[in-house]
């Protein structure tokens, strides 16, 4: 399955910053700064495509990023060198990340979430590497407020979910929250279909 979807996304690499760039002026706003101004000390971004949060980081924060597509991580290493700023970014899988319990100060997620295919599985490996104290920051478009637009985005997984995975009518705050997570700020807008999440790990 995690082969397929990496193949998917490979043919999208190369198309996928013009595209995102339609949906970041008209839907998302100004979610991907809202995320990364609020991340500190040792960053990891879970699903970093092609690095288009990559501009948005503080100074002094320490990033390493994950994606299972060798194209979307490619131009995400060039955006990097463009930006002369410094990260890891490495092959993985949301749902199993290779890395110790408790390795990073944040982790972010942005846009990605909705095309995992076990996103309560990926939020708890978000959980298990936050170390005690840190912050989890997630956007993502989600279930719409009202049930005309969330019967609107049934039908379009109809066709999503079978060809990329992408699933519209996620609500990754639930995971958060079942995890014990304190939810510092939470915001809906356009209809609902859009939620950022800023979550703070006990202890």
């Amino acid at each position: 399955m995690n082969r397929r979807r990496s193949a998917y996304w490979d043919k999208q690499a190369a198309r996928y910053d013009r595209a995102m760039s339609f949906w970041d002026r008209h839907l998302f706003g100004d979610s991907r700064p809202w995320a990364c101004g609020r991340a500190a000390g040792e960053v990891l971004e879970v699903a970093v495509g092609t690095g288009r949060n990559l501009p948005f980081y503080p100074d002094g924060t320490r990033l390493t990023g994950v994606d299972w597509s060798p194209g979307m991580l490619a131009i995400a290493r060039q955006r990097a060198a463009d930006l002369g700023r410094e990260a890891d970014l490495r092959p993985g899988d949301a749902q199993a990340l290779d890395f110790p319990d408790e390795s990073f100060d944040t982790v972010l997620c942005a846009l990605g979430l909705c095309a995992i295919p076990d996103d309560r599985r990926a939020v708890a490996e978000m959980a298990r590497v936050l170390r005690p104290g840190g912050r989890l920051l997630l956007v993502d478009h989600v279930a719409a407020s009202t049930s005309v637009l969330r019967a609107v985005q049934w039908l379009y997984e109809r066709i999503t979910i079978p060809l990329a995975g992408e699933h519209f009518r996620r609500r990754p705050v639930v995971h958060v929250r079942e995890l014990g997570f304190g939810i510092e700020e939470t915001e809906r807008f356009r209809l609902g279909i859009v939620e950022r999440v800023c979550a703070r790990k006990p202890g």
